[in-house]
């Protein structure tokens, strides 16, 4: 947990970096998540913040607001944004400056393998730090998209790898799809050349190439085409088509913009 949440620190530091001292008009540039600017994605991250705190510090109460949640369907996460554009672009940084700071305490106050609610399957208290720390770095790719920013990889990205890893059965079943039997071998280079694996080494399905490139992909940030990654076998392109290592509904991803190639 220290690693996790120092990891996690990190992240949102990184993150804040980029949207300190940013003007007004800058708050509000369209992102490529679709309807959505700046301020709607540091509110987006602001809001799941603070349930995230209800679910480390109240877990029935979250588990009676989520059904509320749900019960809106796939628009809720939408309405969501919409309901904070009236706030000043200030309040929606001190807002999340606010939030990540309570549910980092309420983080720091739980034991590794304590089970949290959450919008899908409940968590260990460790895969849900992660998943914040996943969430930070996709939503703060999307910022960079629209700022125009080249951020570094880090080695954080290994948390998401690992997310996107076992998460492979959730992208079928959020989908009403049986997941598959065969098993993916993963092979990964990260920022700093090691090498990084999951799966069977004999496994004939694979996904190979930059940490960088899958976890793009598993967050849905970039389409396959768009990646160096290698894909072999029918269930890895499967796997690649539909890769989702975050809760909730399935996720529409994002259209190939021609950048690479990503096929064997």
């Amino acid at each position: 947990m220290d690693e996790l949440l120092a990891d996690l620190r990190a992240e949102t530091a990184d993150l804040d970096a980029m949207i300190t001292d940013l003007g007004a008009a800058r708050w509000e540039l369209p992102t490529p998540a679709q309807g959505w600017t700046v301020r709607d994605q540091i509110g987006h991250l602001a809001w799941f913040d603070d349930a995230a705190t209800v679910s480390a510090t109240d877990p029935e109460a979250f588990r009676a607001a989520r059904t509320a949640f749900l019960a809106r369907g796939g628009s809720a996460v939408d309405e969501l944004a919409a309901a904070s554009r009236g706030l000043a672009a200030p309040r929606v940084h001190a807002w999340f400056r606010a939030a990540r700071a309570r549910s980092l305490e309420a983080f720091a106050a739980l034991e590794a393998g304590a089970r949290l609610p959450w919008y899908g399957p409940d968590m260990s208290a460790a895969s849900f730090v992660t998943a914040r720390l996943m969430e930070t770095w996709a939503h703060g790719q999307d910022v960079a998209d629209a700022l125009g920013v080249e951020r570094a990889p880090t080695a954080r990205l290994r948390h998401v790898a690992t997310l996107g890893v076992r998460a492979l059965p959730y992208g079928f079943a959020v989908r009403g799809l049986e997941p598959p039997v065969r098993p993916v071998r993963v092979e990964l280079t990260m920022p700093d050349g090691s090498p990084w694996t999951a799966g069977p080494p004999d496994a004939a399905d694979l996904v190979r190439g930059p940490m960088l490139d899958f976890c793009l992909l598993v967050v849905q940030r970039r389409h396959l085409d768009d990646t160096s990654l290698l894909v072999r076998g029918e269930t890895a392109a499967a796997w690649t088509a539909i890769a989702q290592a975050f809760a909730g509904p399935p996720g529409t991803g994002r259209v190939p913009l021609g950048r690479g190639s990503g096929r064997a």
